[in-house]
């Protein structure tokens, strides 16, 4: 059985102004990563959609929350991104930390306590980390949300430049489609060229010439 997120740290932190912080996009080949970041400012509602870890939940489940946190007066949220390029000059788990910094810059509220999924905090942040915080704290997986839905829309928007890609459909997963795409189409600066299945059809490329 699912563990259902809630409130609970939140109200047991002994912090007034929290945010939850989650990323999206550390597995696909091509694209940003991704970061939410969610402030609610009272904890009871009584109309609130589903709102759990974003992967746990349909498209439409997911638009509907999405809709609902980004419309709601008594919630706060930010994104922030790096590209594919800081991505390869960073390495994934710190461009990952990097967006969360910059969705909790991007706040107009500055929280005193950050709620970060996973086992890692972004430097200079004061807050916990929490593993599998999308499935425990409601401002994470609210974050969560932000965070898929906001991705999945720039991969839309690319994949309208770049359809051959089926980008909006993959998200920039290595499907066997998509693979099979890159080695018809080429690799363009969406990419991300220090992952594993890119980089070998670089160096092919480049030893075949």
């Amino acid at each position: 059985m699912r563990s259902v997120p809630d409130f609970s740290i939140e109200l047991n932190c002994g912090k007034r102004i929290i945010a939850g912080v989650d990323e999206a996009g550390r597995g696909p080949l091509c694209g940003p990563v991704v970061a939410g970041a969610v402030i609610f400012k009272k904890y009871d509602f009584d109309d609130m959609p589903l709102i759990t870890d974003s992967k746990q939940m349909t498209a439409k489940q997911r638009q509907i929350a999405y809709n609902w946190i980004t419309n709601n007066p008594n919630i706060v949220w930010a994104v922030g991104q790096c590209s594919a390029q800081e991505i390869d000059e960073l390495n994934i788990l710190r461009a990952s930390l990097t967006a969360m910094k910059r969705a909790v810059a991007n706040l107009c509220v500055v929280p005193e306590y950050c709620l970060v999924d996973g086992n890692k905090m972004p430097d200079m942040m004061i807050g916990q980390s929490v593993v599998h915080g999308d499935a425990v704290s409601l401002s994470i997986a609210a974050a969560s949300i932000i965070a898929k839905q906001t991705r999945d829309a720039i991969m839309n928007d690319l994949s309208r430049q770049f359809p051959q890609y089926d980008w909006d459909k993959n998200a920039g997963y290595p499907t066997q489609q998509h693979l099979q795409a890159i080695d018809k189409y080429g690799i363009n600066e969406y990419y991300r060229k220090t992952y594993r299945p890119v980089k070998e059809r670089l160096e092919k490329n480049e030893n075949d010439s």
